[in-house]
């Protein structure tokens, strides 16, 4: 049976579907990952089928319309909608009809519309999966991605319905290819709807439930598998150099801000530098894709543009990043303390649940990013001991799940009752 698996994004959009890819190619099943042409040798490298989608988030990350949004300047990013985004999209659509011909079934992130409508067009199961619990309506927190804590029960369940309004632009198009490229009837809502054939789609979360509880309200299939881990070590060694830094010392703090790209690098390098010597803290640096700018730091740093999250995180004396789910995820599962400080989208909502779950402090947002924050929220991750030892149970329940096969054996569950 061929399952073909849609996602774009960044790596921490593409990671955890290799995870599950592989984790059913385990189970027997002929799996190929569709996702942006930038990540093709790093998914061919672990084994799993590739086809291309010509969707590059990392150069619509590095795009006028991403800079304008970074800026504030949400104006200037509509106005720029037409000339990137929209392409993009159009795109996207044809090359993920493209690559799921002969497909028996559809394992998709949101941010791929086509997935059900594939599914429609030839008649075999789908799925959703995603690591943020942002499409399932709940009364037990507000929907990630909203600058908003809780507002309560009621309030926070209506918040879900905010969240397809990011997407209907994209509804009229999508609307359009469904009637020009799968000769299907335009439908209601081409974007939000996850009805197939009259029935609920089945979605899976790759977050653990040690973490964020699983709500009691989700009325629909919905199954928080645990985290989607890709042990992407393999054969790699870390540099001499990395090795003898860590064991020279105390533990260092971990500092790296993913594929997020900042307004001003070369500020948020300095306050990262600045707030490490005000703590006192070694550090491990990763430069990632730009928020972080590549320059001089002092000999109580070490400077990477990136290492295996499994090898690194356990030798790290706390965690600090953006607050992406796999990343978080990773810091966890490591058992460090986690200082969120968090960018755009699910990421303030991560930093939260982090500081409820009393596993790192209150996050530090962008705008109020500056040394003197920076430093006490790194002095307290690496001196509380009660932060220390809850973050070291929470650790130690994710290691205990194993969330692929979890998520395999739902999928399973479906495929072998004939589900569509």
């Amino acid at each position: 049976m061929k399952i073909t698996i849609l996602t774009v994004g960044t790596r921490g959009d593409v990671q955890p579907y290799v995870a599950l890819g592989k984790g059913l190619q385990r189970a027997g099943y002929d799996v190929t990952l569709a996702t942006a042409t930038n990540f093709e040798p790093f998914i061919r490298a672990r084994g799993v089928n590739y086809a291309p989608l010509r969707a590059d988030y990392y150069e619509l990350v590095n795009s006028p319309e991403s800079r304008a949004l970074m800026s504030g300047n949400p104006l200037r990013m509509i106005q720029n909608m037409k000339t990137t985004v929209f392409p993009l999209m159009r795109r996207l659509l044809d090359d993920s009809w493209t690559v799921s011909q002969g497909s028996d079934a559809i394992i998709y992130h949101p941010k791929v519309f086509s997935g059900i409508h594939i599914a429609e067009k030839l008649d075999i199961p789908c799925f959703v999966a995603l690591t943020v619990p942002v499409i399932t309506p709940t009364r037990a927190f507000p929907a990630p991605g909203l600058p908003v804590g809780s507002l309560g029960g009621w309030l926070n369940r209506r918040t879900y319905s905010l969240v397809g309004l990011a997407s209907t632009a994209f509804n009229g198009m999508v609307k359009t290819w469904r009637k020009e490229v799968l000769n299907l009837p335009p439908g209601k809502s081409a974007t939000n709807d996850y009805l197939l054939r009259g029935q609920p789609v089945p979605i899976l979360y790759c977050y653990s439930k040690h973490i964020l509880p699983v709500p009691d309200d989700w009325t629909r299939p919905t199954y928080v598998t645990g985290c989607w881990f890709l042990d992407t070590q393999g054969d790699w060694q870390p540099p001499p150099d990395l090795l003898e830094f860590i064991e020279s010392g105390p533990a260092p703090v971990y500092v790296g801000f993913g594929s997020m790209s900042a307004k001003d690098p070369a500020k948020v390098t300095q306050t990262v530098i600045a707030a490490l010597e005000k703590a006192g803290q070694r550090s491990v640096i990763a430069t990632g894709w730009g928020a972080i700018q590549d320059a001089d730091v002092p000999p109580t740093i070490f400077k990477l543009n990136e290492a295996p999250h499994e090898w690194l995180f356990p030798r790290m004396a706390a965690v600090v990043h953006h607050g992406g789910a796999g990343t978080l995820a990773a810091g966890l599962r490591a058992g460090r303390p986690t200082v969120v400080c968090p960018f755009i989208a699910d990421q303030p909502f991560w930093g939260n649940v982090v500081h409820r779950l009393g596993v790192g402090p209150e996050p530090i947002s962008q705008r109020k990013f500056s040394v003197e924050r920076l430093a006490e929220a790194i002095h307290t991750a690496v001196t509380d001991a009660g932060m220390q030892q809850r973050a070291a149970a929470v650790g130690e329940q994710i290691r205990a799940e194993d969330g692929v096969a979890n998520a395999v054996a739902v999928i399973q569950q479906y495929l072998t009752s004939g589900s569509r």
